[in-house]
């Protein structure tokens, strides 16, 4: 079984990267999983500069020259060399004994990843949650495109954790590459910043993709994508994901102390 794990770290250095990025190094290592991580962009992805709305988060792409959230995609043009591909944030630490994960994707299931709703949130990002879903997905939301709501919101996968079984996969990119998917013009919206999509990143887009096409998608357990300082359990969770990182204590940079907290 060919098996990879694909990371992103482009830009300036982090402290809090490069250690999440070495605990991923040293996971490989451990299950004979090739690691690769990819330090300058290619895609190189903009909005449209007559139509985008970006702002905040994702309105650095004006000094970049484009967005850089959209070079984890690249994975995509990797697929007939593995079996399996796991793309995942640079933000997100692997304690020293977790399982394999790709054991988890043992089934025909095409992609993988954990949905927010179920993991086993604090009280204030219940609310969170569920107004983001909405503002995300509630217009889109259709019969044809159904986000399946219910009393946490809208139905969304955590994309900073994302398992893929490429025989599986590969049939929807329709032969693409990873440039041609993310220019179809279906997902222009979401690349230009349009309305409430200026605060999206590459997880809008492709929990569109997931349920517009009804890719067959494998629930992960929610220990393996734990974000920090929203669940409960997250001395459980085998991934630590600190996905909120101007929220951190000196930005995440003095990790050892960080590490101390999980």
């Amino acid at each position: 079984m060919r098996r990879l794990i694909y990371q992103v770290a482009v830009g300036k250095p982090s402290n809090l990267y490069e250690n999440c990025i070495n605990s991923v190094s040293d996971y490989a290592d451990k299950h004979g999983i090739e690691h690769i991580v990819q330090r300058k962009p290619k895609l190189r992805i903009k909005p449209d500069p007559f139509t985008n709305n970006r702002e905040g988060k994702c309105g650095g792409w004006k000094e970049l020259g484009y967005l850089p959230i959209f070079e984890k995609e690249n994975a995509f043009d990797l697929m007939d060399d593995y079996d399996q591909i796991m793309i995942l944030d640079s933000d997100i630490y692997i304690r020293p004994n977790s399982p394999n994960i790709f054991d988890e994707m043992d089934c025909k299931c095409a992609f993988g990843a954990v949905c927010e709703r179920e993991m086993n949130m604090l009280p204030e990002y219940v609310d969170k949650i569920k107004n983001y879903s909405h503002m995300q997905y509630g217009r889109i939301h259709s019969e044809k495109v159904n986000f399946k709501p219910n009393n946490l919101g809208f139905e969304f996968f955590n994309m900073g954790l994302i398992v893929i079984n490429c025989e599986y996969f590969k049939p929807y990119l329709q032969g693409q590459t990873a440039k041609d998917f993310l220019n179809r013009m279906e997902f222009k919206e979401f690349i230009d910043g349009v309305g409430t999509y200026k605060w999206s990143t590459d997880q809008t887009l492709l929990n569109y993709f997931l349920k517009k096409y009804k890719i067959p998608t494998r629930h992960l357990g929610s220990v393996w994508n734990g974000l920090y300082g929203a669940v409960h359990n997250i001395k459980d969770c085998n991934f630590v994901h600190f996905f909120l990182k101007d929220k951190l204590p000196n930005n995440g940079e003095n990790f050892e102390e960080l590490k101390k907290t999980i």
